[in-house]
This record gives structure tokens, C-alpha cells and sequence, in this order.
């Protein structure tokens, strides 16, 4: 009688948790769709022919009878650069947005831009919760793909800025699905979850089985949150949506948030680095994934990517579902990490050790790649001493010989 009503408890404890989602996420893809109908996204809209042509031109690939036409979201972003650009020089046709947020410095965004776009990729400068300009995007061209990176990332950002992760994760999520679902043809889905739906399982490695109904963060629970969605819009309206849990992605061009990145900077700078150990004497342990190896996952999903079986909202057919993770499968802990840049930085950190705390973080990730390997033919090959040193290279250049100010 007891466990039957733990587990009556427990189920309406979950049903309850996902109302909420639910509410929330309608809430804010009202509001984002109220918001972004001003009058600054009608400007972009009104550019014309100009703006029409400027976005075919970018979404033509190099073969037009073998390549894709890819609309990549978050384009300015860390993954969503080396994507684009991966994209292109393979021959593929590709259109950028991003909304240059200032989550971190909007400045290293423009730079990757410039990039793009000496690359001839166009990118649009809008908000993903702009449905209007998303539908005037996939009306001017038929995108084969979407490959959705946009997102509000970190863990801990989470509680300074909770409306932020709604607004991006879920409610911008549902903007793009909804787009695609009313496009004719539509356009097959690949999207960024996160290694963060673990949450704290402790099973290891990491497999895509587990259970992922134990998010540590509010961010674990808007990407859990995300995969639950991208079910929905499969089973309803024939989307072939692809997600990507990806796990602690590094490399040069990356997010200033991230540890290797802070730590870089403030051992240059003779700052203290802060190292959290766990309740058991235990240092916290990443499974760091290169960004080649990354980019190389990314291609392989939309290479293997069937297409979406709906057609102007209606599903004509069952339409492929997938979850892979994404790692290199060797966690590595954070005091090695140190360790391989002060070699690189010939420099010695200065460091605090710190308990872990309550924010949201959990103390290691490890990913079972083998449904990715099968899958996708994913392999991992940057070992993290190599990827370190490709992207101190990058730092030192871009900031230091550069002498460029750090915004982070």
C-alpha cells in the first residue's frame, strides 16, 4: 500500500512539474510572439528584394542537384560558427541568425560573423521568437535543413536570469518547430539538447537509456523540456527531428563562460581560479569534446538526417525521431585541465579550492558514444592536450598579440 502511494505521489508530482512547463512555455511563445511584431523586426522585413536575394544567394549550395540548403540558427555563436562555416566549405548552402545577445561579449559574436560572411554566408540579425521573419525565411527558400544551435546556455546563469532560458530553450524551440512544420516541403531537424538532461544520474557512462528525469539546473530542465517537445511536433505534424546532447564542447573561437576559457584568461592575468572538490575529496570531471569533433557529429546527423513526412502542417507518415550523444568519452578532471595550461601558458595558476556548490552544476559527465558511432560513423579523435593547445594558440592571438580588450 505504501509503495502504491509513493508512486501515485510521484506521478502526480511529474504530471504537476510538466503543467508548469507547459504553461510556461505557452506564456512566453505568446509574449515572444507579441514582442518581436515590433516595429524593429517589420524593418527587417520590409528590406525587400535586397534582403530576398541576399538570403537566396547564401542558401544556394556550390551543386544544386547535390547539396543542402541550411538555415542555422544561433549562426554567431560558438558551435554555430564552425558548423556554418563546415557547412559552406563543403559546398552547401547556408543562412545565418542569431540575435547577438549579451549573455557574453556581443563583440566576439560579430567577429565570428565577419568571418561568415567572408565566408559569403549571410546572416540575419533577429530574435528565433520572431515568427513572422521565420516564416518570411522559409518561404523565400525551401531549406532542406535546420540546424537549430540557438539557446540560452550555462548552468549557473540560470539563477540570475531564469525568463532568459524560458524565452530561448522553449519558447524559441517551439517558434522554429512550428515554422517547419507549417513550411511546404518541410525541412528536416537538427538541434542542440545538452549532456546536462542527466542530471544526476549516476550511472556511468552516460547512455541515451538512462533515465534524464533528474535535471540538476533549471537549463538541464529547458533542454529535457526541449527533447519532450521535439517528441510532440515528430508524433503530430511529421518532423524529422534529430537531437544532439553535446558534452562540454572547447576549441578556439569558444564561449568566455566556459572554465578553460576563464581560466586562461585569469591565469594570464595572475587572478585566482577557483576548483570545486565534491563531498567526497572528489574533483569535478568533464568529458571535453573538441569542437572539430563536434562539428564532425553535427554534419553526420544532417548527412543521415531522413526527410520530415508532413506537408503544410499535416503528417502524411511516421517521421524519424533521434537522440545521440555527442563526447569523446574521457573525463577528464578539472585539476588536469589546469595543469595541461599552465604548461601551455608556462605560467603557474594561482588557485582556490572550494566546495561544490548548490548552483546547479553536478561533478562529472561521461558519454556512452556508441549508438553515435553506429549511428553516425561519430569519432572522436582530439585528445584534450591537442585541443588545448589549438586554442591557447587562438587566445593568444586574438587577445593578446591583438591586444584586444576582454569584455568577460
Amino acid at each position: 500500500m505504501d509503495k502504491l502511494h509513493y508512486r501515485s505521489r510521484y506521478s502526480l508530482t511529474k504530471l504537476m512539474i510538466w503543467f508548469v512547463i507547459f504553461v510556461l512555455c505557452f506564456y512566453a511563445f505568446k509574449l515572444s510572439a507579441c514582442y518581436f511584431s515590433s516595429e524593429n523586426s517589420r524593418r527587417i522585413l520590409r528590406s525587400g528584394t535586397n534582403w530576398d536575394s541576399l538570403v537566396t544567394l547564401s542558401a544556394k549550395p556550390r551543386d544544386p542537384n547535390n547539396g543542402f540548403s541550411v538555415l542555422v540558427t544561433g549562426a554567431a555563436g560558438f558551435v554555430g560558427s564552425h558548423v556554418s562555416l563546415a557547412l559552406k566549405k563543403r559546398g552547401d548552402g547556408v543562412v545565418g541568425i542569431d540575435n547577438f545577445n549579451k549573455y557574453y561579449d556581443p563583440s566576439l559574436k560579430r567577429a565570428r560573423t565577419d568571418m561568415l560572411e567572408r565566408a559569403g554566408i549571410f546572416v540575419v540579425e533577429a530574435d528565433i521568437n520572431d515568427s513572422e521573419l521565420l516564416e518570411r525565411l522559409l518561404s523565400v527558400v525551401q531549406f532542406s535543413h535546420v540546424m537549430h544551435l540557438a539557446a540560452q546556455a550555462g548552468v549557473r546563469y540560470a539563477m540570475k536570469n531564469p525568463a532568459s532560458y524560458v524565452h530561448s530553450n522553449l519558447a524559441g524551440l517551439i517558434n522554429i518547430l512550428e515554422a517547419c512544420k507549417s513550411a511546404n516541403p518541410q525541412p528536416a531537424v537538427v538541434w542542440a539538447s545538452s549532456s546536462s538532461v542527466y542530471g544526476l544520474n549516476s550511472k556511468v557512462p552516460f547512455s541515451e537509456k538512462d533515465r534524464t528525469d533528474q535535471p540538476a539546473s533549471l537549463y538541464a530542465a529547458t533542454k529535457k523540456a526541449g527533447e519532450e517537445i521535439a517528441h510532440s511536433y515528430n508524433h503530430i505534424y511529421g518532423l524529422s527531428i534529430t537531437g544532439l546532447r553535446f558534452f562540454t564542447v572547447y576549441g578556439p573561437w569558444g564561449r568566455p563562460d566556459m572554465a578553460y576559457f576563464s581560466f586562461t584568461k585569469d591565469i594570464l592575468k595572475r587572478k585566482k581560479i577557483t576548483i570545486f572538490k565534491g563531498p567526497n575529496n572528489g574533483y569535478v570531471a568533464r568529458d571535453f569534446t573538441y569542437i572539430d569533433d563536434i562539428v564532425s557529429g553535427c554534419l553526420a546527423a544532417l548527412d543521415t538526417a531522413e526527410k520530415s513526412t508532413g506537408s503544410g502542417g499535416k503528417k502524411l507518415g511516421p517521421a524519424q525521431l533521434r537522440v545521440f550523444n555527442l563526447g569523446n568519452t574521457s573525463p577528464v578532471p578539472v585539476t588536469e585541465l589546469v595543469s595541461i595550461l599552465e604548461k601551455l601558458l608556462k605560467m603557474k595558476a594561482r588557485k582556490d579550492v572550494l566546495p561544490m556548490p548548490s548552483n546547479g552544476d553536478v561533478m562529472f559527465t561521461h558519454a556512452n558514444i556508441s549508438s553515435a558511432q553506429r549511428e553516425l560513423g561519430y569519432k572522436p579523435t582530439t585528445e584534450l592536450k591537442v585541443g588545448l593547445m589549438k586554442f591557447v594558440k587562438w587566445y593568444l592571438d586574438y587577445y593578446v598579440h591583438s591586444k584586444k580588450n576582454i569584455a568577460w
